[in-house]
């Protein structure tokens, strides 16, 4: 039951994975209205920063696309090594011929990859952010506030303690 659990989350992941291939393919072709922004890459689950809701102006939405179609080089290729991945994984899996040791390697190196994805999505982030006005900006502290205190209610009602608040 676990082998299967195990591999429904690995096709979930690869699935994920290649919805933000496509967010990254559009937005290459459209203006900042379509693209990564609306197929969530910019939302909540995303880089954390709720574009959706902050009412960005024309000219922001249009720096938003600046920025990201730059760093696009940069993310394209760690995309892609996440998605290989993902696939030499589920071929492990489904080879009927698991070896631990090569799921390790593999495991080490999508963790090492999902890093400098993450480390790209805060830079990415952190150039958004600049561009918001103070009343934005104020807004996205809000929002990061009900959401934490939603994880903590989350978490204390499943009986699970909460990070101390530095890591949330």
């Amino acid at each position: 039951m676990k082998s299967r659990i195990a591999m429904i989350v690995s096709l979930s992941a690869v699935a994920l994975a290649l919805f933000a291939g496509v967010a990254i393919a559009e937005q290459e072709d459209e203006g900042p209205h379509h693209g990564m922004m609306h197929a969530g890459f910019m939302g909540d689950h995303g880089l954390g920063l709720p574009l959706h809701e902050l009412n960005l102006t024309d000219d922001q939405k249009t720096q938003v696309h600046q920025i990201m179609k730059t760093e696009h080089a940069s993310m394209k290729p760690l995309m892609q090594r996440e998605f290989q991945s993902h696939q030499q994984m589920i071929q492990l899996v489904t080879s009927g011929n698991f070896d631990q040791a090569k799921a390790a390697a593999i495991a080490a190196q999508e963790s090492q990859t999902h890093l400098q994805l993450e480390v790209e999505h805060a830079k990415i982030a952190s150039q958004v952010y600049a561009l918001l006005s103070s009343d934005q900006k104020a807004k996205v502290a809000d929002i990061i506030s009900k959401h934490q205190q939603m994880m903590q209610e989350h978490l204390q009602k499943n009986g699970e303690e909460p990070p101390p608040p530095d890591q949330q």
